[in-house]
């Protein structure tokens, strides 16, 4: 039997008075199409437009958060997790339109007590051409990535996913808040919805896939906000870098330290491709914060009895779709 169950749903805003403006109305048409208790917490990270007085006067009944000075993604959806008072959180881009029936699917994931969350299929804003599905993991290396994306229709099966996006990511929130939500370290974006997913792995719960729950993506409506090509560049390897730094351990790191040393850092400096000095850097600059981070793990899984490590997750869940018929691809 399916349960419905109250959903906060958090959207974090940076200059996105126009995005607000286009999709929110979708999504509040959504969650009252799913017929249940909700909020929705709109976090403004200190936007330049006028967002906050736009939220202000055309949805007052929104909780709004507004940010003293830019933060980023992390700690704006933070501050949303704390404000959040029902049961489940959605994560929620202020760029995607949700389409109408796109809870109904996901409700079965949380009648099973170790559903960390699911996502749904992200697709263009126009079209069908999808953006984002199941992802399956690999190594290259010590090097952590996704393989390819799957799916299948029609199917009565559970499909796990590496990790949440965090464009449209539905959690327990009560192990959202015990896990301690985003690591702030990864702001202003990228790499911490799959960091926060390999924690909840780690901890022994899961992170599921539904294909038919359905939302619409505009690309790069976010990111265009921040400052340069190669600055956002640096940031995704810096946030790359933390990953592994966080979740690999002993001869593991020790490898990964060299593998990344030799086949990243010194071919782009050799081809004059210098802002990687800058996310290099930065690692070890913020190694304290990385430890700190890293203890945090050790406890939480010291509390829940779990010995799972990042190479356990990479292999059960590229043996759950051992000898299964689905459609994979590439993006």
């Amino acid at each position: 039997m399916e349960i419905k169950k109250s959903v906060s749903i958090i959207i974090p805003n940076y200059n996105g008075r126009h995005l607000l403006k286009e999709y929110l109305p979708y999504t509040i048409d959504a969650i009252k199409n799913a017929e249940t208790i909700y909020e929705v917490i709109i976090v403004d990270d200190c936007s330049k437009d006028d967002s906050v007085e736009f939220i202000r006067a055309e949805y007052p009944w929104i909780n709004l958060v507004v940010n003293a000075e830019n933060r980023g993604f992390s700690y704006s959806c933070n501050r949303g997790i704390e404000a959040a008072k029902y049961e489940l959180i959605l994560l929620l881009n202020s760029d995607v339109k949700l389409t109408p029936d796109y809870f109904e699917h996901q409700w079965k994931y949380f009648t099973q007590q170790d559903t960390f969350g699911v996502m749904g299929r992200i697709i263009d804003m126009e079209g069908d051409h999808i953006q984002d599905a199941a992802r399956m993991p690999k190594f290259n290396g010590l090097k952590l990535k996704t393989d390819y994306f799957y799916y299948q229709n029609n199917s009565t099966d559970l499909w796990y996913t590496f990790y949440l996006s965090g464009a449209n990511a539905l959690i327990d929130a009560a192990k959202l808040k015990e896990i301690g939500g985003f690591y702030e370290l990864f702001s202003p974006f990228y790499c911490e919805d799959m960091e926060l997913s390999i924690r909840a792995w780690k901890l022994g719960w899961k992170c599921y896939y539904e294909h038919e729950s359905i939302c619409r993506h505009q690309v790069s409506a976010s990111t265009k906000n921040y400052q340069t090509a190669k600055w956002v560049k640096s940031v995704y390897y810096r946030n790359r870098f933390y990953l592994h730094a966080i979740h690999l351990n002993g001869l593991a790191l020790a490898g990964w330290y060299c593998q990344i040393t030799i086949i990243d850092l010194l071919p782009k400096l050799l081809v004059g491709q210098f802002w990687i000095w800058k996310s290099y850097r930065e690692l070890f600059k913020n190694r304290r914060s990385v430890k700190l981070y890293k203890n945090r793990i050790e406890d939480l899984m010291i509390t829940h009895g779990s010995r799972i490590t990042i190479f356990d997750v990479v292999t059960k869940i590229r043996m759950s779709v051992k000898n299964k018929k689905m459609t994979r691809f590439e993006t």
